[in-house]
């Protein structure tokens, strides 16, 4: 079949890929020059000196087997692509929880070993830690739909909740605790931390989000007969034949162009979706409702640099204990998380501090987080490079939601990370949501 895959995130390269795997004959259209969706490189205002920035700090987790599976068949090394690190949660100070790197401990004995090794946390803290988990194995990781988080853990101490639970909850689903699933976060502690050795591993890109996948994944598809088609924006799509839901006609808005196709994916986000699915010539009102339903979060990246720094000889650079730290966050500090780029194969002292569920507005966060680094990290001659806001990064996770399903019509489907699914707005979500649509196809 001709298959249009409109959106080239990383849910569309992955079910264009699929498709083109089992045969189907597959375009990809892409508004934005730049692939990637809302975990994509961008340009650096510095032009000329090789910075290369994202436009969010995405980490993967060792148990992301379909991303993981999915960029190895594509030829991506991920010896070389990302920096595999046991999971750690610690602070500035050094507090907080490291699991040990041991080949000998598996899935979750590791997780044992660190929470009995972990600095700053009392017993009393370790032992409500481990008790509240333990309830959850029990439980089979399962919990009531409209339990949040917060509820979820409200045996475990505030010390626990303050360093541990609210900081993954807030990195995991980019909801704070008292609003978050408690059925969604049970999930991915699951896979995370039981369901396998290098499961809770952090893995962090060392290479430019569009570079990680879907960079590899267009040239795949080029290589194998598909078209790629960046900085086309489509403006309507119709059903050919409206009483069978059969053959489709899809229109560039730049050029007019149209091309007919026998399926259409959806990849692109949810209100673009519900915009092209309103018009499309087939009754889609329930499915446009669940999508334009959804409530969202953003996602702030402030990018700083210490002042006067060399991006290419690393004078007066900086460096941190860890490539990834936790921060303290407050109303005044808002960032969750600084990543150390330059150890991630960035520019030497390129900082990254990650704000989600960020509220603020550009300006207003750049200065907090100037302060927070002053304050926390004893940095006090940084200078901003870049702060990009995504204000609609990820769908708010929240108890009971009813997320949108793959099958708009027969022969239109939807793929990702918002579509219902086991995950969060993650990159795993969004590969396996993209892996099931194009396996759909031939229903």
């Amino acid at each position: 079949m001709k298959v249009a895959v409109i959106g080239a995130g990383w849910a569309g390269c992955a079910a264009a890929v699929e498709a083109t795997r089992r045969g189907h004959q597959v375009s990809v259209f892409e508004a934005a020059l730049m692939a990637g969706g809302r975990a994509r490189r961008v340009d650096s205002p510095r032009a000329g000196t090789g910075m290369v920035l994202d436009n969010g700090q995405h980490i993967l987790i060792g148990a992301y087997s379909e991303c993981l599976k999915l960029m190895a068949e594509l030829g991506v090394d991920e010896t070389t692509a990302l920096l595999r690190l046991p999971l750690t949660l610690q602070w500035p100070d050094g507090g907080g929880l490291k699991l040990p790197q041991s080949p000998w401990l598996p899935a979750p004995l590791d997780a044992l070993a660190g929470i009995l090794r972990a600095r700053g946390w009392s017993w009393r803290d370790k032992l409500s830690l481990l008790s509240t988990a333990t309830a959850w194995q029990l439980r089979r990781f399962q919990c009531p739909p409209q339990q949040s988080v917060a509820d979820l853990c409200r045996h475990v101490s505030p010390t626990i909740m303050a360093t541990l639970i609210e900081p993954l909850c807030v990195s995991a689903l980019n909801t704070p605790a008292e609003r978050a699933s408690g059925q969604v976060f049970l999930r991915v502690m699951r896979d995370a931390l039981f369901a396998g050795h290098g499961g809770s591993n952090l893995l962090l890109p060392r290479t430019d989000l569009s570079a990680l996948m879907p960079g590899a994944a267009l040239g795949w598809l080029q290589r194998h007969g598909g078209q790629v088609k960046l900085g086309m924006r489509i403006k309507d799509i119709a059903c050919a034949n409206v009483s069978t839901g059969t053959g489709w006609t899809v229109t560039c808005a730049a050029t007019q162009n149209q091309g007919v196709f026998d399926r259409v994916v959806l990849a692109c986000p949810p209100i673009e979706a519900a915009r092209l699915a309103a018009n499309c010539g087939l009754p889609c009102q329930p499915w446009q409702a669940q999508a334009l339903g959804l409530q969202h979060e953003a996602i702030a990246t402030v990018y700083l640099q210490m002042s006067g720094a060399d991006e290419v000889s690393g004078a007066a650079a900086i460096k941190l204990r860890q490539p990834m730290l936790a921060l303290h966050s407050t109303p005044e500090f808002p960032a969750q998380f600084v990543f150390d780029r330059g150890q991630l194969g960035g520019p030497p002292g390129l900082l990254a501090f990650v704000v989600s569920a960020s509220v603020a507005a550009g300006g207003v966060l750049t200065r907090q987080v100037l302060a927070q680094a002053a304050a926390q990290l004893g940095l006090r001659d940084l200078q901003e490079v870049q702060t990009i806001v995504e204000k609609r990064a990820t769908f708010a996770c929240s108890p009971g939601l009813v997320r949108p399903g793959m099958v708009i019509a027969p022969s239109l489907l939807a793929c990702g990370d918002y579509i219902e699914g086991p995950y969060p707005a993650t990159l795993e979500g969004a590969v396996r949501s993209g892996l099931a649509a194009a396996r759909w196809l031939a229903a």
